[in-house]
């Protein structure tokens, strides 16, 4: 009996290892209703597919916008995401992650700069860590992303932030810490989304408007995926190396993405902050840094 005991224990406390791990980490898919919050203009925010997908509208009134009600530290997160048809210049569409924090936040960022009719969307990516952002990088995308539904992910660990577009990276930033450069890893982020108007900067650097007459704008969600340790969950979570998104596979990139990273940096890459001199006559440490 005491070998039966014994046994029984053990079991027991495996269960409880992998209940306790299984809270701490979310796992996808997620669910609209159930993971994400409506932050602002619920009348702009429709649930299609039986909450399956949403529509976002942008109309003279107002934008809209929503998050995940969970922070996270550490993992990846994915949408789907078809952006407005036909002449979208001045809207921007944007897909993030932010630690909801002022003086020292934390930020990931896709925005998706409207254009006029027949001109390439653009996708501007950012890098904020430690309060520090102004890291811009823009890429010309090399389809129509508003004919269909495409994949969005921000993959983030240890050792890298990765931004890619079906499964494409289109931007990396390493953690270079030990050369003294600000790298996210210390507070939990959220996951956002908004539909808002920028006709200030967004298309052209502010040259083309908003043709109202086009409006309503409609961009459509689905497949909302979310792996990544919960921020109030065990601290233990984020630093445990064998989650899938620490491993050896993810700490940097295989030969296939860096392939078609440079693609995308040689055929479709129009801005970079690393080699704009007018705004940094003196290179960011972050763009000559190596690993």
């Amino acid at each position: 009996m005491m070998a039966i005991h014994t046994s029984m224990g053990h079991n027991t406390l495996s269960l409880l290892l992998l209940l306790s791990f299984s809270l701490a980490v979310r796992a996808r898919p997620a669910l609209f209703q159930q993971d994400f919050r409506i932050t602002w203009s619920d009348t702009h925010i429709k649930q299609m597919e039986g909450g399956d997908a949403i529509q976002l509208t942008l109309d003279q009134s107002s934008g809209c916008g929503f998050a995940s009600k969970n922070q996270y530290l550490f993992g990846r997160v994915s949408m789907k995401i078809k952006l407005i048809p036909g002449d979208s210049a001045g809207t921007v569409t944007a897909f993030y992650m932010n630690s909801d924090t002022d003086t020292v936040r934390d930020e990931l960022d896709f925005e998706f700069l409207g254009n006029r009719t027949g001109q390439p969307y653009t996708v501007q990516t950012n890098v904020y860590a430690h309060g520090k952002g102004d890291r811009e990088q823009r890429v010309n995308l090399w389809f129509d992303p508003a004919a269909d539904y495409h994949t969005y992910s921000i993959l983030w660990n240890h050792h890298q932030v990765v931004f890619s577009v079906d499964e494409v990276p289109i931007r990396v930033y390493r953690n270079n810490e030990a050369k003294g450069i600000p790298f996210p890893k210390v507070q939990p982020m959220g996951v956002y989304s908004t539909l808002w108007e920028a006709d200030d900067w967004a298309t052209r650097g502010g040259l083309e408007k908003i043709d109202w007459s086009k409006a309503p704008f409609y961009a459509y969600y689905k497949d909302f995926d979310i792996e990544g340790c919960l921020g109030h969950g065990p601290p233990t979570c984020a630093s445990n190396p064998s989650n899938w998104w620490e491993g050896p596979s993810y700490q940097q990139l295989d030969p296939v993405q860096a392939r078609r990273y440079r693609w995308v940096r040689i055929n479709h890459m129009i801005y970079d902050y690393c080699t704009d001199k007018s705004r940094y006559p003196i290179t960011p440490p972050e763009c000559i840094a190596t690993v």
